[in-house]
């Protein structure tokens, strides 16, 4: 059975949706950043990063949310891309995309509205920005077909929606409104049944929910380095 190392962030919900999609069966290993799990010995040798999601099936460990993705297509042949070099590289590039783009920009987005000190200005403003042009650009990807490769719900939209879900919270509760086809995109995927039992997963444990000093050290621990 797959050991599946969680919480409620986008990035290992769509690890649940995936797993959910598939019918494989998992367990649940929550882990609360807020308490500073992620840094224990144990998950640090899953995963050196110190974050989740991350998997262990076997004798393989996969840590990162899209390589798990991945990994899971080519496992068991569900929801993967076409096998043509042409759609190969359109699920390499969009996958990538999401990590290297829509990740991280949203997140950091979030991060310095909410959690960095003054001053934060142009951070903020760089951060929106550059998020709220990576959403634009799914959102004219989705305007010309119903999931991000063509016709065919794969692992490539699971990646998309782990984040769209939060897309008000990272550029404001009107920004869905402003793109039609992501959110289109989002409501199909969050009708799918699968869909709902990956977020009902945050009814099996209870996480940490106060950012006191603890958790913000534990989150961000360069908070705690003293700048010289």
């Amino acid at each position: 059975m797959i050991k599946f190392y969680y919480n409620l962030a986008p990035n290992p919900t769509k690890v649940a949706l995936c797993l959910e999609e598939m019918g494989l069966p998992y367990e649940l290993v929550p882990v609360d950043t807020r308490k500073g799990e992620q840094h224990a010995p144990a998950l640090l040798a899953i995963n050196p990063n110190a974050k989740v999601p991350a998997i262990v099936d076997g004798d393989a460990t996969v840590f990162d949310s899209n390589a798990i993705l991945l990994y899971l297509a080519e496992k068991t042949g569900q929801f993967a891309p076409g096998k043509s070099a042409a759609e190969r590289g359109a699920a390499l590039s969009w996958m990538m995309f999401v990590a290297s783009g829509i990740g991280p920009y949203s997140g950091q987005a979030v991060h310095f509205r909410n959690v960095a000190p003054e001053p934060k200005e142009y951070a903020v403003n760089r951060y929106t920005f550059e998020a709220r042009r990576h959403w634009n650009i799914l959102d004219a990807r989705l305007a010309s077909r119903p999931f991000m490769l063509g016709d065919d719900y794969s692992v490539v939209d699971m990646a998309v929606w782990g984040w769209s879900r939060l897309v008000p919270f990272v550029l404001g509760p009107d920004a869905l409104g402003q793109m039609p086809n992501l959110k289109r995109h989002l409501d199909a995927i969050n009708a799918r049944p699968a869909a709902q039992r990956a977020l009902a997963l945050k009814d099996k444990h209870a996480f940490k929910a106060e950012m006191d000093e603890a958790a913000r050290l534990a989150m961000f621990p360069h908070l705690a380095q003293k700048v010289a």
